[in-house]
């Protein structure tokens, strides 16, 4: 017999195709009565398929008892209780590596919108402005400019090797120095802030993390400073963000991720050196359709093979 898997949140056609082949599937996308779940199904389901934002949510977690594997599609996996899973020997996965180059493309896009003014300059063309006041201003390049990346794992390493085509200086801060690196490493955030003209941050959300960047580092990169968000929202403190906007402490910010999404402080709309995206940072058909295969090729594993292709770092122990 097939084991039953529980899918939470959204999933592509081709992801379902072969959940289906392999799976009874339940489909968990409007969480509203959980007990009613257990009850039913909770000594039923062995498999879980989730997303980076949608997770687990704890009650769920708990009340799954024949629970064995969790498979998450994403690279970040905040919002699953880890620590829980592992201690019950329920292994999670997640898809690194297969969205690295579109997410530092991300990276990349948003800092060249902010510093040569892309949103900007096409609100003046359609705004007529070319016609009636000439050419527009000018702006600033990337070309040769200092880069610090928060968050050194293969995300980060992959923006740091795209940015050298533009001659960046490269810095990093993470929790440690990696001594095959050829950038400079910081121990102190803050000091990396202050020497560098913009801050791209991709490292994980969680508790950790949260409002890592604040008042003190915004302001560290100053009015000429720009801040690029493609790790969680969670890790800029939003309201912080605000206000050195508002007060110019910070001259631009290109953001793809947000603390409470998808809402976003309706202060940054009309900014003219903010550039907004809806967490896109893997979103293309061939990114997201390769982490959809790794999403079910980690399931299927599990089940034929009694092992996974792709675990967190917190369940890599109970890999035999």
């Amino acid at each position: 017999m097939k084991p039953e898997l529980l899918i939470i949140g959204d999933i592509t056609p081709r992801m379902a195709a072969a959940f289906d082949a392999s799976f009874v599937c339940h489909t968990f996308t409007e969480i509203t009565d959980i007990n009613s779940f257990i009850a039913e199904k909770g000594e039923a389901i062995e498999a879980v398929a989730t997303t980076g934002h949608d997770g687990v949510p704890a009650p769920l977690l708990t009340g799954l008892s024949q629970l064995k594997v969790i498979s998450c599609y994403g690279v970040g996996y905040d919002a699953i209780d880890v620590g829980e899973a592992a201690s019950r020997g329920i292994i999670v996965t997640h898809t690194p590596n297969v969205l690295n180059d579109e997410v530092a493309t991300t990276a990349v896009m948003l800092l060249m919108a902010c510093y040569r003014q892309l949103i900007v300059n096409h609100n003046y063309i359609l705004a007529g402005d070319w016609v009636n006041k000439g050419n527009a201003p000018l702006n600033r390049t990337i070309d040769g400019m200092s880069v610090g990346i928060l968050g050194y794992g293969r995300i980060g390493q992959t923006i740091a090797k795209k940015l050298e085509a533009f001659g960046c200086k490269i810095s990093y801060h993470a929790r440690s120095e990696r001594s095959d690196s050829p950038h400079r490493y910081y121990a102190k955030l803050n000091d990396m802030a202050r020497d560098v003209q913009a801050l791209i941050a991709i490292t994980p959300g969680g508790a950790a993390t949260k409002h890592l960047v604040n008042q003190e580092i915004l302001e560290a990169l100053g009015p000429e400073g720009c801040l690029v968000n493609v790790a969680r929202g969670s890790v800029v403190d939003e309201a912080a963000l605000v206000n050195a906007l508002q007060k110019g402490t910070l001259g631009y910010a290109g953001l793809d991720v947000f603390d409470k999404e998808p809402q976003v402080p309706e202060a940054l709309f009309n900014m003219p050196n903010v550039v907004l995206t809806p967490h896109i940072g893997s979103a293309t058909v061939e990114t997201r359709q390769a982490m959809g295969d790794l999403t079910v090729d980690n399931l299927v594993h599990f089940f034929e093979k009694g092992a996974v292709l792709t675990p967190v770092p917190e369940c890599q122990h109970l890999i035999k």
